[in-house]
């Protein structure tokens, strides 16, 4: 029996293989963002669909490839090379959580909106032409980084590709609601990729 989450999952690669779909321009003539919501009991499945999607269209015979970010991932080779792991686990022991969130923060410059914004400019360097990029790991770093935060600021950094966000809470449109219990904040440019 196909559950709604996987017809959803169906929808959304019907909507990634359509010859228009990184050509659409949204607001300010840039090529939009979408978020695709869903339950974060769902996770597990969603994981193994970016997979199995990334797997079928990596050989760019369809016109574009799909490239993967893992925001968590990204998070922790930032911290590896810049050999800060071992600090982190002792700050957060010492000082807190709160305190090493506000620390990494500081480190992958997410508060800048610029090009030295750690995390944005490792998706700009590493996203070829005619990709559609894939965003996950939202949940796995929250409260590290959040989402809105690279959502407001990667439209600086790439706008001539299409973006998706797979965000394990509730999309309205205009607020992210992380795990659907946790407001993130308003976010407007992005559309909601499958109802």
């Amino acid at each position: 029996m196909t559950t709604k989450q996987e017809i959803r999952l169906n929808k959304l690669e019907d909507i990634i293989k359509e010859p228009g779909f990184g050509k659409n321009k949204g607001l300010g003539n840039e090529v939009p963002y979408y978020i695709y919501d869903y339950p974060a009991e769902y996770e597990l499945l969603v994981r193994e669909r970016i997979d199995y999607l990334v797997a079928k269209y990596s050989k760019g015979s369809h016109g574009f490839q799909i490239v993967v970010f893992d925001l968590y991932d990204i998070i922790i080779d930032c911290l590896l090379r810049e050999g800060f792991l071992d600090l982190c686990i002792e700050m957060e022991k010492s000082k807190g959580f709160q305190e090493i969130t506000k620390a990494v923060n500081e480190m992958l410059r997410m508060e800048e909106d610029n090009q030295s914004n750690e995390v944005l400019a490792h998706i700009k360097n590493n996203t070829p032409k005619d990709a559609i990029v894939f965003i996950k790991g939202v949940g796995k770093c929250f409260p590290m980084l959040r989402s809105h935060k690279i959502l407001n600021n990667l439209h600086q950094f790439i706008d001539d590709v299409p973006v998706i966000m797979f965000f394990p809470g509730k999309y309205d449109g205009q607020s992210l609601m992380l795990f659907s219990e946790t407001k993130d904040d308003n976010y407007y440019r992005a559309f909601k990729l499958v109802e």
